[in-house]
Formats: C-alpha cells, structure tokens, sequence
C-alpha cells in the first residue's frame, strides 16, 4: 500500500466515524429527559418499538436519519423530523416501518415530518410494501401549521396516499400508542386494521381542552377517545392490548398470516462475496474530491465474486457501463469514470465528465437493462456535461438529452449510490432525486450541487462585488478575498450530504461498506411490485 491509499483510508474512516458519531447523538431523539417522560408513562420509545417488532437478527434500513438536521433551531430543533421510518422484515415480510418519536414535541408535525413522511409511503407504493404506522403524535406543529397543513405535499397527501394504498391492495396497519390528533385520528380510520394501547393511546378530533372550548362539554381525554371508548363504544379501533409488547405481537401476528406477494421476476442467485476487499473503497477514494481514480475498482468491491461484464469497454470511456450481480441480484451498474482515460482517437476524456459518447453508451445500455428486466444501478461522481465549441458542435446536448430521456423513461427500478460529486445537468443524467430512484443514498465522501465551489464562488463574487459597486462601495484586494473567502464557506456548507440529507434529497448517509445491503435491500422491495409498463422513450432526436 502506498502512502496515497494509507491517505485516504485515514480520511474516509475519519469520515465514517464522524457519519456514526452524529447518527448516535440522532438516535436519543429529543433527549434523555424526554425519553425518560416517556417511560412513566409505560411507554417504550420509537426505536425500542421498531426493534421489538422487527425479525430477530434481521436488517432495517432507515430512511431519513438525518431528515431535518440542524433545521428548527429556533424551535430547539427535531432530530430525524420527530418520525423514524424504514423497511424491516416482521415475520419474514420486508415492510415500511413509520414511527412517531413522542420524545421530540410529543412527535408533533413539522413541514419535514410531512416530507419523511410522503417519501415513506412513496416507496412503499413503489414496491408494494406493507405498511406499518406505530402512531404517537400530537398533531400539526401549530406555529408552522402554514407550512405543514395546506399544500398538495403537506399533511393532507398522507391520507390520500393511504386511500390510494387500500384501493390497490397494499397492506396498512396502524397502532395507535399514544396520542392521534385531529387530522391525524384519520390515519387508523383509513388503515386496513387499527390497534391501540390501553392506558396510553387516545384517538380524537379535539382533544378535552379544545372540547370545553368549542361547546362547553367536560369531558377527559380517556373517555372521549380511549381504548376502552373506541374498542367497545365507537368501534373506531379492532383490537385493544394491555401493553406496547402485546400491541407489537399482535401485528407480528396478522404479518405472519398475509399472503405472499407478486414478484417482479428479477433474477437472483446465491450471493458471493466479493473477491476484493471492500474495505480497499477507503484507501482508493481520494480525500481530494478533484483528483482522479479508477472507478472500476470501487465497482470490482461491491459486485459479487468481483466480476463485472464491461459494455463497450472502450468506447464513451468517461461512464462505466456493465452488467453483474450484488448479493446475488443481477445489476446493470452506470458509474462515472473518474480517472482521465486516452480514447482510441487519441482525444483525453477527464474524470466525471460525460462526453457526447459517453451519453450515447450509458443510454443504449439503460435500455438494454430495460429490455432484459435488470434494475439499475447509478454510482454517481460526476462534475456534469462536457462543455466548449467543439461538444456543441458534436451535439452534446442533444445526446445529454436521449440520456436523461432513457433514465427518465425507465421501467426498471432505479438506485442511486452519490459516491463523490453530484453536479449539474450530470445530476440528472445518473438519476438524481428528481428522476425516481427507488433508494438514494450518498456516502460521507458526496457533494451536491449545481456546480463546483471554487467555480460557483468566483461566479457569485462577480455578482456580488457588481452590486457593491453600483453601491458606490470600493472593492480592494482584501475586500475582495474576505468576500470570496465568506462566498466559498457558506456555498461548501450547502454541498455536504448533511445538507442534503436533512433536506430529504438522498434518503440517508452511509458507510461505502453498507451500499451492498441497500441495493439487495431495495431490489428485494421492488421485486414486490411487477413492472406493467412498457418500456418507451417517447420522441428522441437521433
């Protein structure tokens, strides 16, 4: 190993532990103190909950954990948006999890708690996943209610989505542990079987207080929306349970009982290892995001038995196309190439950038994967679209174009692993957030957005000292640094994957060694919902 790799590898685990570091102080939700409110009450907390329910030993991949982080501040903040979601196995069925976290505002709704939320049922409606929703919840943040309440994507698309769920047959069943709201007492309603917990659960329109107010009645809380009121008067709820266990082995129980689902027929054989360690990704990513590698070896470290079936090897030499198998699932993989390669033309084609033929290889081989039913996989590090005369004249954006098409149209399910940059039009061409990837992720090494730091900070001070000056304001050589300096700081700090994350624009941050779980993770989601489109690219310049 040389000193380079040995480099690195300090870096990335450095980052790695940083990555697990902020996860743990996210995990105690809204803080010990709360946690131990909660307990009084013979409650058990949102993560307790899930992994009470879950399948011994089994994986749960969460979704959002850092979904609103650093955000709220002025509030006092609301770690992982006050809900934990993610799909887990119970009684041997993968499904969407979704539990409120009393612990942080009484597991009240702020705006990206209805965000987590929706992205939550939109993968369970993408895979046809079970949902289970562990309700504990005070409602609409009040303060915010402008921003949670009102739009096509706040708080009322839920208990769309959960109409469109139980028309299409998709499995929903809800436990109401604690308290369920106003608008949020329709979510049980709305489930295909409701439970609640005896002592601690309470579901109603208005709670006692807003009662007394509006019509003057004295009545509790119990006895206007009990388990014993719901379970043997209203009939709202189907089961009544002494306990949070006994609730959680109820639903264990109906889970073990539901029919298997349809499959989507995507192929899988008995998993392998890779060959080469995969622990070499921390030693061959470059902790300078600019310098070049081969990219290729990060793929031979996450495909089973190391192999992969490049497709036109040597041609469109900028993206890395080819076909192979993680976890035993087949995989057609799109990465950017990162290292400068010499095509057979003798042109120089540079780290993450995608040329005209480049576009054209990756899109001929997305339909390919569509064509033979192969979920694709996008490992993203790319600066964007070759620019220049010469690449107009080629007509890069006409074939940036058939890509972006190609990924758009896909039939297939699409993942995406952003490993370094995420830039620009290139964003959208290796299937950024905007074009539906089942599961985005990003490793801690991830920058996003519309274009580098150094080249967006020289472009905004131009801007800026433009305005100073029309202020009549001089702008010297210090003045000017100081400004550059101040620009360059704040752009770099909205290109993190912490930025991103807390903003629900990839649904988490992991270790590069976890990326072989959530891609078997997610196919064997999306291989519950066959595909019924046909594959079409519609109109296409040629």
């Amino acid at each position: 190993m040389d000193i380079e790799f040995n480099k690195n590898e300090d870096f990335n685990k450095q980052s790695v532990y940083g990555l697990k570091t902020r996860l743990k102080t996210i995990y105690k939700g809204g803080g010990d103190k709360n946690a131990a409110k909660q307990k009084e009450k013979g409650k058990m907390l949102a993560r307790e909950r899930i992994a009470y329910l879950i399948d011994k030993g089994s994986e749960f991949l969460e979704l959002g954990a850092f979904a609103a982080d650093e955000m709220y501040q002025e509030q006092g903040g609301c770690p992982s948006a006050g809900v934990v979601c993610g799909i887990g196995y119970v009684a041997g069925r993968q499904c969407m999890i979704v539990a409120n976290d009393a612990t942080v505002k009484a597991g009240a709704w702020f705006p990206m708690t209805a965000k987590k939320n929706l992205r939550a049922q939109e993968i369970a409606m993408e895979n046809r996943l079970p949902v289970v929703y562990l309700v504990d919840s005070a409602g609409v943040y009040l303060p915010m209610q402008d921003e949670v309440f009102p739009d096509k994507e706040h708080f009322g698309r839920m208990f769309r989505n959960n109409a469109i769920m139980s028309s299409e047959g998709i499995v929903q069943i809800s436990a109401i542990m604690g308290s369920c709201v106003a608008g949020g007492a329709y979510l049980p309603v709305m489930s295909d079987e409701a439970m609640i917990v005896d002592g601690t659960g309470s579901v109603f329109l208005a709670g006692s207080y807003l009662v007394k107010s509006a019509i003057g009645e004295d009545v509790d809380n119990e006895t206007l929306g009990g388990a014993t009121t719901h379970c043997e008067i209203s009939g709202v709820t189907d089961y009544k349970h002494p306990n949070d266990q006994a609730c959680l082995d109820s639903i264990r129980n109906i889970m073990s009982m539901l029919g298997a689902p349809q499959t989507a027929g995507f192929d899988r054989i008995k998993a392998a290892v890779p060959k080469l360690n995969p622990e070499d990704i921390y030693g061959l990513l470059p902790e300078n995001r600019e310098k070049p590698f081969d990219m290729l070896e990060i793929i031979q470290r996450l495909v089973d038995n190391s192999e992969f079936e490049e497709y036109k090897k040597l041609y469109g030499q900028s993206i890395i196309c080819g076909l192979g198998r993680i976890d035993g699932w087949a995989v057609g993989i799109v990465a950017n190439q990162r290292k400068v390669v010499k095509s057979k033309k003798g042109e120089m084609q540079f780290g993450g950038v995608i040329y005209s033929d480049s576009a054209d290889k990756a899109t001929r081989f997305i339909m390919n994967c569509n064509q033979k039913k192969i979920p694709l996989v996008f490992l993203q590090d790319v600066t964007g679209f070759m620019v220049g005369s010469r690449s107009e004249h080629g007509g890069i954006i006409k074939d940036g174009a058939k890509m972006v098409n190609a990924v758009a149209n896909s039939v297939v399910p699409k993942f995406t692993i952003i490993i370094g940059n995420s830039y620009g039009a290139g964003n959208y061409a290796m299937c950024g957030k905007a074009y539906d990837p089942r599961l985005i992720y990003a490793w801690p090494s991830a920058k996003i957005a519309v274009m580098g730091g150094a080249q967006a900070a020289k472009v905004l001070l131009q801007i800026q000292e433009a305005s100073l000056k029309a202020k009549g304001e001089v702008v010297d050589a210090e003045k000017e640094a100081e400004l550059l300096k101040e620009i360059t700081d704040r752009y770099n700090s909205q290109t993190t994957p912490y930025y991103a994350a807390a903003r629900l624009w990839v649904d988490g941050i992991i270790d590069p060694l976890d990326t072989r779980k959530v891609i078997s993770m997610g196919i064997e989601a999306a291989n519950q919902s066959p595909i019924k489109k046909q594959f079409n690219v519609g109109i296409i310049q040629t």
